[in-house]
């Protein structure tokens, strides 16, 4: 076989045909157990070669690593929180910080292994048939690129909020065509901006047909994904350009405590509505609710008001988190 190397032929770069060279040695490495220095032995190669290896296998999607989500719901503390916040499953996150890394370093990474423990669960969430809408935004984005590939038959994945264009945010659309690519679904994504500039501007695209049909989409979606924001001056609203601190303010003294699909509300999850609301484009809080499961993915300090805020609206079934939020979580709980 042209694409396999003899014990001491020169190492090289790889080429598309060299793929059955990368899945025999992801063979020998995952299925047969074998180390890098024995596979290295076999093929005349360094160890590091192998190592190069096993990760082209993996970029090139020959290899496909996957955790089942629900290893992730088995702790004491996911009975817990499903008890007390009355879901139907919790996945957490267990963390292991970078010692050297500063404070914002290591909350990112939180963050990441949440993003990627919450791929793992949709993954193992969605089933045949589903409508899932997937919303936006850091957390979401870095689910998406953590999807494992899969075929879920009749699986359809909806845009829930209109597109945006935002420096170091990421486009509306681009979570949702991620996650459908990787799953095999039918993607549909919304033709519209989030936000205009006026309400009558907001009802003309609202009426258009293409708009309208994709809009009574997200009235009858089955499962969801989204994360949550808080109410901040420097919560996503106004980093996407969606709102300014003025607006955001506004709604801070109209109750809002949390930010949930561009909507905002209040301490018991209700919709605290205002001159934004006329404006935007997307998924409503009434829309959430009629979804069957709800998957919220989101973890830190700063965000546990606004969890709480969608888990006593009832807006998710499923909750993915770390363990340092999800204790925050029960704490808060059990002050109530």
């Amino acid at each position: 076989m042209t694409s396999q190397l003899a014990i001491g032929q020169p190492e090289r770069a790889l080429t598309q045909r060299d793929d059955s060279l990368l899945a025999n040695v992801a063979m020998l490495y995952y299925r047969d157990g074998l180390t890098q220095n024995e596979i290295a032995t076999r093929l005349g190669v360094s160890r590091a070669t192998v190592v190069n290896y096993l990760r082209q296998a993996r970029e090139r999607n020959i290899v496909d690593i996957r955790v089942k989500g629900t290893s992730f719901s088995a702790s004491t503390l996911s009975k817990e929180l499903r008890e007390g916040f009355g879901l139907d499953d919790v996945f957490i996150a267990a963390t292991f910080p970078d010692p050297e890394a500063d404070a914002e370093r290591q909350a990112l990474e939180i963050v990441r292994q949440v993003a990627r423990v919450g791929a793992m669960a949709v993954y193992d969430l969605v089933q045949p048939g589903d409508v899932l809408g997937v919303a936006w935004g850091k957390t979401i984005e870095w689910l998406s690129e953590e999807m494992p590939r899969g075929s879920v038959p009749d699986l359809t994945v909806c845009q829930m909020i209109g597109s945006m264009k935002a420096p170091q945010m990421p486009a509306a659309e681009t979570c949702a065509i991620r996650i459908a690519s990787s799953l095999g679904a039918d993607c549909r994504t919304l033709h519209a901006p989030a936000i205009v500039s006026s309400r009558t501007i907001a009802d003309a695209l609202r009426r258009e047909q293409t708009i309208r049909a994709q809009l009574q989409q997200l009235s009858g979606l089955s499962k969801t994904l989204f994360s949550v924001g808080d109410c901040s001056p420097t919560t996503h609203q106004i980093r996407a350009g969606i709102a300014t601190v003025a607006q955001v303010k506004w709604y801070v003294d109209h109750g809002a405590v949390a930010v949930l699909c561009g909507r905002f509300i209040d301490a018991k999850g209700r919709h605290v509505e205002g001159e934004l609301d006329t404006r935007m484009i997307g998924v409503t809080t009434s829309d959430l609710k009629k979804a069957k499961a709800g998957i919220l993915v989101a973890a830190g300090i700063e965000k546990v008001d606004a969890m709480r805020a969608a888990l006593a609206g009832n807006y998710a079934k499923y909750l993915v988190t770390d363990e340092m939020t999800g204790k925050l979580l029960l704490t808060a709980r059990r002050a109530d």
